[in-house]
């Protein structure tokens, strides 16, 4: 197996050749004995140490690990690895490095961003930022460097493409610029779901956290409606994000559309293959994500993460149970938005099958 083909987790640990005791020949029984319990306290004393090296040589770089194998340090016959569902621990295999990010998940904020990084860190050929690095939107960490921000990058071999998704990008100013700055010929994700489902789900997440903290909040309806005129707040943030158009002339207008991928995220719930296998074309990368790596959870409805022996679904925060909205918010919510969405699939060349108002279907 060439290294890097399949994601591999090795130690840098080499293991010493044992020691080379000569012993001199003693003239009683009692002696030799004495000898060969010396022997055997030795050779123990010297394997422990070596564990102990061996143990001491691993490297936890606490990003994604993500290979379904891994090969053995000396013989390199593939063994079975359950990395892929713990992200948390890497180790690092020789000959890799840490590099900036070939591959950015720009947004948007819950279209489903987490879930497709999850299923990309399925391919042998990826290597993921396990946590949001926030360095192209964050004044305090860009002023830090891009060395800062290559070192919170996952291991990788030169053939491997690290991804870094912070959703945030999509929609704050100068971040086109800044990326093509670091890299002009970076590739650019964004995914993007119903945009009224995406307001409600926005919604949902900060409800929740108001909740954990004993607070009151707002009703969705009085939030996302203009007591006054009756019409769409377009003031509230949860809205404005899903106007997708807005942002994403931005992208166009720094990089290429050829360097811009976009996933359907509602798709990517119902048929996330598909999806994959678009993102995998998208990256150059053979076909590695299959039905073996995906499995639908009946009990929890939805898709989730496998190997040969686990399985591995998104925390209980993702998926989160939206509450009750009116047909009538809903409707208007919808007419708000179906212009927007117009444009934005003239923009972008395709169109999403986006729930359209009861007066479009009348």
């Amino acid at each position: 197996m060439t290294p890097g083909s399949e994601k591999t987790l090795v130690s840098y640990a080499q293991p010493n050749a044992a020691e080379h005791v000569t012993a001199t020949k003693v003239a009683s029984r009692s002696s030799y004995m004495t000898l060969g319990k010396s022997r055997l306290f030795v050779s123990g004393t010297f394997l422990s140490v070596l564990l102990v090296f061996v143990v001491l040589s691993v490297v936890y770089t606490g990003s994604s690990s993500n290979g379904l194998l891994c090969v053995d340090s000396k013989t390199h016959t593939t063994v079975q690895n359950n990395s892929v569902l713990h992200p948390e621990m890497r180790i690092r295999f020789r000959g890799t490095k840490r590099r900036l990010p070939q591959c950015i998940i720009i947004g948007v904020r819950k279209c489903g961003t987490r879930a497709l990084l999850e299923f990309l860190n399925l391919h042998p050929q990826i290597q993921v930022a396990a946590q949001e690095i926030h360095f192209f939107d964050e004044e305090d960490n860009y002023d830090l460097g891009l060395e800062w921000y290559r070192k919170k990058m996952p291991f990788s071999f030169p053939n491997q493409i690290t991804i870094e998704k912070s959703p945030s990008y999509f929609i704050t100013d100068g971040v086109p610029e800044k990326i093509y700055h670091m890299n002009s010929s970076v590739k650019i994700i964004a995914i993007f779901r119903d945009p009224t489902t995406r307001a409600i789900s926005d919604y949902a997440q900060i409800l929740d956290h108001k909740r954990s903290k004993n607070k009151t909040y707002h009703t969705f309806e009085e939030l996302a409606i203009d007591e006054e005129s009756g019409l769409v707040n377009t003031k509230y943030k949860a809205i404005r994000i899903s106007v997708y158009h807005r942002f994403l002339q931005r992208w166009f207008e720094v990089f290429d559309s050829k360097q811009i991928h976009i996933v359907d995220g509602d798709r990517l719930i119902t048929d996330p293959l598909s999806e994959i296998s678009n993102v995998e074309n998208f990256l150059g990368l053979d076909h590695r994500v299959t039905e073996n790596n995906i499995h639908f959870n009946e009990s929890k409805g939805f898709y989730c993460m496998r190997n040969e022996t686990q399985e591995k679904c998104l925390k209980s925060s993702k998926g989160r149970k939206h509450p009750s909205v009116s047909p009538d918010v809903l409707d208007k919510l919808q007419r708000f938005f179906q212009p927007h969405n117009q444009q934005l699939f003239e923009m972008i060349g395709r169109t999403f099958n986006w729930p359209a108002p009861r007066a479009m279907l009348q």
